[in-house]
């Protein structure tokens, strides 16, 4: 669907906006093409160009040549040299990146620390910002969005649960800003990995998804509805992963019985691999990778049960879930994706037991494109929530 435009100069800073989010989430925009989505003349985007690259914030470029008749449309990219600080603490380590205009990660940094607490956070955001402060001295750094596994209310980035960090009401979006000086924001990861793949990922073009993640912290999910990620009155909406399933003793993270988070779980794959497991090169592989390759080389019997088991449980959710949300696209990523290869048919079949037949028909599973870059590229989005809304009033 067309983002449009507004001719009317009280609208200035809109029709800039407009402008530079097109740019930011294509990459590269001809002005004609600009002119077409937006609905605004030709005279009024070149106006809006070259007042984004006064800005900063955008370079124009000299299209290649085509075989068609007239003077091609310059082509306008994002400044890669405009970036985000996008921070995700997991159990085991603070994953860093910086992330230029146009989700372009420039850098990477991974600082091991057993249950990092949040001023650990804080420390290491302010040590690598030095550190990428040399390496990138031209780089202009505007603002830094947190993933965070965990609840994480929405006005103002305050984590009031995360259960694998051992978090209670921690102030990490305030604790960010006040040390660092840059803007700062917080969100639940899963709820990111969703808006990054809406964006820039499988999901573009898509305005109802289901995004499922499973990892070291659990499994969580985002929802992006109508085009827009869902968040409900505190931004906790999307907790999939705590969905009862089942009647088992099981507890998960925060306590509950029988949840998906409890019942299907990576380690219980993992435990089918043995503990040697290692790559073709003698090099250890993650835990994903392993299980992925043990798929692809044909799981053992007990791995291939676990699969069938925890595909059969994850299947009910997922039917439940397309139930409430009627999404066109699911994508699973992490170790729920091995599911998805090496138990499908059990998976589909679960789904179509707890799903609405018109709706479990319409969907379509799927594994994210983003790869690792999902939540660097999730938590720049909301660091870049201020200047993609008013490029003018942030950086100008």
């Amino acid at each position: 669907m067309a983002v449009r435009g507004n001719t009317l100069e009280s609208v200035r800073r809109h029709n800039l906006a407009t402008v530079l989010r097109i740019v930011h989430h294509r990459g590269a925009v001809s002005r004609a093409e600009l002119t077409r989505e937006t609905g605004l003349n030709r005279s009024t985007i070149g106006a809006l160009v070259t007042e984004l690259v006064e800005l900063g914030l955008v370079d124009e470029r000299e299209p290649a040549a085509t075989a068609r008749v007239g003077r091609p449309s310059p082509t306008v990219v994002p400044r890669e040299d405009v970036a985000v600080v996008a921070v995700n603490p997991e159990i085991d380590a603070v994953e860093l990146a910086l992330v230029g205009l146009g989700g372009a990660v420039l850098g990477r940094a991974r600082h091991p620390i057993a249950l990092p607490t949040p001023d650990d956070v804080v420390a290491v955001v302010r040590l690598q910002l030095d550190d990428w402060g040399r390496a990138f001295a031209d780089t202009r750094v505007t603002a830094i969005g947190a993933a965070v596994p965990g609840l994480v209310r929405q006005d103002d980035g305050l984590v009031r649960h995360a259960p694998h960090l051992g978090w209670r009401d921690a102030p990490l979006a305030a604790m960010l800003e006040s040390t660092t000086g840059l803007a700062s924001s917080a969100a639940n990861d899963a709820r990111l990995g969703a808006l990054a793949e809406r964006v820039f990922g499988a999901g573009r073009g898509v305005d109802d998804l289901v995004y499922v993640n499973g990892g070291a912290s659990g499994i969580g999910a985002g929802v992006i509805a109508g085009g827009r990620p869902l968040g409900g009155a505190g931004g906790y909406a999307g907790e999939l992963g705590h969905m009862r399933v089942g009647d088992a003793p099981a507890r998960d993270s925060a306590g509950l019985a029988g949840t998906l988070e409890a019942l299907v779980r990576r380690d219980a794959l993992l435990v089918h691999l043995g503990a040697d497991a290692a790559g073709p090169d003698g090099s250890r592989h993650t835990p994903l990778a392993r299980l992925e390759a043990a798929v692809a080389a044909g799981p053992s019997a007990g791995l291939a049960g676990e699969l069938e088991a925890q595909a059969d449980v994850l299947g009910t959710a997922l039917g439940n879930a397309v139930n409430l949300f009627d999404p066109s696209l699911v994508l699973l990523g992490g170790f729920l994706g091995v599911l998805l290869d090496g138990a499908g048919p059990v998976l589909h079949a679960s789904m179509r037991r707890a799903g609405l037949e018109a709706s479990v028909d319409a969907v379509r599973l799927d594994r994210p494109a983003l790869g690792a870059d999902i939540l660097a590229i999730g938590a720049a989005e909301i660091a870049f929530a201020a200047v993609l809304g008013d490029p003018a009033g942030s950086v100008g």
